[in-house]
């Protein structure tokens, strides 16, 4: 299924209203506006100041939300040469600091030396199933600061297989969209 180009509004902060270049490609599949706006409000006592990683980014809407909204720095990860330009693009046009984009596939990038982050956007294409192995990577890969936030987008009725110390925080259901906060603890659940 192929979306259609366009543009997609950014919803607040001191990017509010402006628009990003959409581009026509496979599989991308822009998080809704609707999603955004809970998750932010979500994320609204922790974004100041955050490093944050968008894996598998498409249009970056969610990165730079975040830098809208007062994030220090976000690594945008994305594999289409496509998306990363106008992930660049609309960067450059935006006038957006402390955006770095990185063409690489998510699990191969994932397999560099890290660097923790303290809130990561993990929002694979659908139809890849990519959630547990991109969330065994943070994980064991040293990616996450100790408390890292971890927002997890899936289809409605998956939840998918996560490490056992990502406590979900809160979750949501929009449309055909299940959208998730957890928070990474050191501590296992009890079984």
């Amino acid at each position: 299924m192929k979306a259609t180009p366009g543009r997609i509004r950014i919803i607040g902060g001191s990017l509010r209203n402006s628009r990003l270049e959409v581009p026509e490609l496979p599989g991308l599949r822009p998080t809704p506006e609707r999603v955004r706006e809970t998750l932010f409000n979500w994320l609204a006592p922790v974004i100041a100041g955050a490093h944050a990683l968008d894996l598998c980014a498409g249009t970056g809407a969610l990165g730079i939300e975040a830098l809208s909204r007062g994030a220090s720095r976000v690594r945008f990860v994305e594999r289409d040469p496509g998306a990363a330009q106008a992930l660049r693009a609309n960067l450059a046009r935006l006038k957006v600091a402390g955006g770095e984009v990185v063409l690489a596939d998510a699990l191969a990038h994932l397999a560099m030396p890290p660097s923790p982050f303290g809130l990561v956007f993990l929002d694979p294409p659908f139809a890849a199933g990519l959630w547990t192995p991109l969330a065994r990577g943070l994980e064991t890969g040293g990616w996450l600061a100790p408390a890292t936030w971890i927002y997890v987008e899936s289809p409605r009725d998956l939840e998918p297989a996560l490490p056992p110390n990502w406590r979900l925080h809160r979750e949501g259901r929009a449309g055909e969209v299940r959208h998730a906060l957890y928070r990474r603890t050191s501590e296992l659940p009890l079984s």
